[in-house]
């Protein structure tokens, strides 16, 4: 990894989805989140020239999205939903945080395979122990309304004054007891639900 990207740790949380009060699954939906929490090179200054962090940040972003599909099961093809975030702390800005939207989605996009809708994101400029909503929907088609959904991400310690929060997010199936129609899962097409 590039002496830009100094991670000073990964932490790793899968949730287990039952029910919501209704019928309970015969197996449950996976929510997954992965973060890292790297120093931000540019705290406390104004860089121009900030492109060099986010292409340091592709291998990491790789790391990342392998890993999280490893803790979700390790089978690529039953993620369908994912999302990314940041949390830059005080001595960053919002743009440190968006340097993650190349090396976090397009690596999420790479390690599943077959992803054709947007990754949606969030980000903003926190103190230490700062939340993120980081919102999910399909991975193939944004439109699918079931899929529409968010999982909380934060670190008790992080970000530092420093340090950026990196996380991306993944699960194995929409809202448990989503019932408003819409499109479908099972009926996208190609380039379906992406307008």
């Amino acid at each position: 990894m590039s002496d830009l990207v100094k991670v000073r740790k990964i932490i790793t949380e899968v949730e287990e989805v039952w029910h919501e009060g209704g019928p309970v699954l015969e197996a449950p939906i996976l929510k997954g989140s992965i973060s890292a929490v790297v120093e931000n090179p540019y705290a406390g200054k104004y860089v121009e020239d900030i492109t060099p962090f986010m292409d340091a940040l592709k291998p990491l972003g790789l790391k990342l999205a392998n890993r999280l599909i490893d803790a979700l099961g390790g089978d690529a093809t039953k993620i369908c939903s994912y999302g990314k975030g940041a949390i830059v702390g005080e001595d960053g800005e919002m743009e440190h945080g968006a340097t993650w939207h190349v090396a976090g989605g397009y690596a999420m996009r790479e390690a599943l395979g077959t992803a054709h809708a947007i990754v949606p994101s969030s980000k903003k400029v926190s103190h230490v122990g700062g939340r993120l909503d980081i919102p999910l929907t399909h991975k193939d088609a944004s439109y699918v309304r079931s899929h529409f959904d968010a999982l909380e991400v934060g670190i008790g310690d992080a970000p530092r004054r420093g340090e950026i929060l990196f996380a991306l997010v993944m699960a194995t199936g929409g809202r448990v007891h989503a019932r408003l129609g819409g499109l479908a899962a099972e009926d996208i097409s190609e380039f379906n639900g992406l307008r």
